[in-house]
């Protein structure tokens, strides 16, 4: 199960000028906090257990953020920092991390940030064991500051050196999934760049995905510009908000055990389709099942858990949960009570809103209850009524994502 992240952090960053000559190129701050705080997020989001930093320029700084670093906190993952003795190249500083490395693992630039869901290749690698590797890739318009690539049949097969003059190529986005396999094939100094990915490309070893979303580098003075505005703009995202009795799986009444839970068809696709479209993806679910003494709340956390390692394995992922346990008629007095977080209202949904940046104006809710569209209502989300059928071809026939 794909759980470990590490990312490339030792890079001079000359190109900046005095604003890296004592800064680290992925702590330079982007809307007033540093740009390492976007991947993490994002890796926190993500469900991401054990982020690596790989230091090299300035390392003392990475350490010193990584410690007690609040977004590790928030999302309860370990947060640790490898540092190369010497400067050893994008390839040297990850076989430096060679000792603690999972059987697989992401591996992110830590100068650019593209906008797609980090467990895309997880599944593609998992059903091609010839598969070393895989790399995102966006295509891109006037490409000139970056190597391209060429893509046949769902391998990377070349990379070239930058093409002055070229109307629009794939490039890297810097985020790779590697098979622990990868170490085979590093030395202490290396590139995976001009050296490591050409070398597999040979062997149609690597794979790759091709996305759409924002992409930047704040590797030159006029994209580290950019960011400033872009980057907090785009970190405020819709929201999908999702029922789950009678929208991800069957309402075969009170289901608090795996064993009694199916999957609605097309649900964890149209999970997948939400995290691609760039949409946080969220479960409010009213529990009375908790109230009427059916089942304790402890097996609900066990459910959901057992949900997200399903979705994972498909390259899918739920950011955030919610759920009500209450009933003002419930049979267990603890929970025997009217709450403001019980679809109709809207409580859930408020305490998410808390939690996360969300543009609510380009968010909806679909449900399979007339309160859950009450709750959407009162929210001010844009509402849906599943009445059963294929989840995947109901969110793309009410438009919330492509066909």
């Amino acid at each position: 199960m794909l759980t470990q992240a590490m990312i490339l952090c030792g890079g001079l960053g000359t190109r900046l000028g005095p604003l890296t000559a004592a800064t680290p190129k992925p702590l330079l701050e982007v809307g007033s906090r540093p740009f390492l705080d976007v991947l993490l997020f994002e890796l926190g989001r993500h469900h991401f257990r054990d982020v690596v930093l790989l230091a090299s320029h300035q390392a003392p700084q990475i350490v010193d953020y990584a410690r007690h670093n609040p977004i590790a906190g928030r999302f309860g993952f370990t947060l640790s920092t490898i540092i190369e003795p010497e400067p050893a190249g994008t390839g040297g500083g990850l076989y430096n991390a060679r000792d603690i490395a999972a059987e697989s693992f992401l591996l992110l630039n830590g100068d650019s940030w593209i906008d797609m869901n980090l467990l895309a290749a997880a599944p593609i690698v998992a059903g091609a064991p010839e598969v070393v590797a895989s790399l995102a890739l966006r295509r891109l318009e006037n490409p000139d500051r970056y190597g391209t690539v060429r893509v046949e049949e769902g391998r990377i097969v070349s990379f070239a050196e930058r093409s002055a003059g070229a109307k629009e190529a794939l490039i890297s986005a810097g985020v790779y999934f590697f098979r622990r396999e990868i170490f085979s094939h590093l030395a202490p100094k290396c590139s995976l760049e001009a050296d490591i990915m050409p070398a597999l490309c040979r062997t149609r070893a690597v794979a790759a995905t091709i996305h759409s979303g924002f992409f930047i580098d704040i590797g030159v003075p006029s994209s580290y510009e950019e960011a400033q505005r872009e980057i907090p703009r785009r970190m405020r995202r819709p929201a999908v908000f999702l029922d789950r009795d009678g929208v991800l799986n069957f309402d075969d009444g009170y289901v608090g055990q795996i064993e009694r839970f199916r999957w609605i068809d097309g649900a964890i696709e149209a999970v997948r389709a939400l995290n691609e479209a760039g949409y946080l993806v969220f479960l409010v679910t009213n529990q009375a099942g908790v109230a009427h003494g059916h089942y304790p709340e402890t097996a609900i956390a066990t459910l959901h858990d057992w949900m997200q390692l399903e979705l994972r394995r498909h390259g899918a992922h739920i950011d955030d949960i919610r759920y009500c346990p209450f009933h003002p008629e419930g049979r267990v007095a603890a929970y025997r009570r009217r709450s403001d977080w019980r679809k109709p209202a809207c409580g859930m949904i408020t305490d998410l809103c808390d939690s996360w940046d969300v543009d609510m104006s380009r968010s909806h809710l679909i449900g399979d209850k007339p309160s859950d569209i009450e709750a959407a209502q009162a929210a001010g989300l844009t509402p849906h009524l599943f009445e059963g059928g294929n989840l995947l071809d109901f969110i793309r026939t009410r438009k919330v994502v492509g066909a």
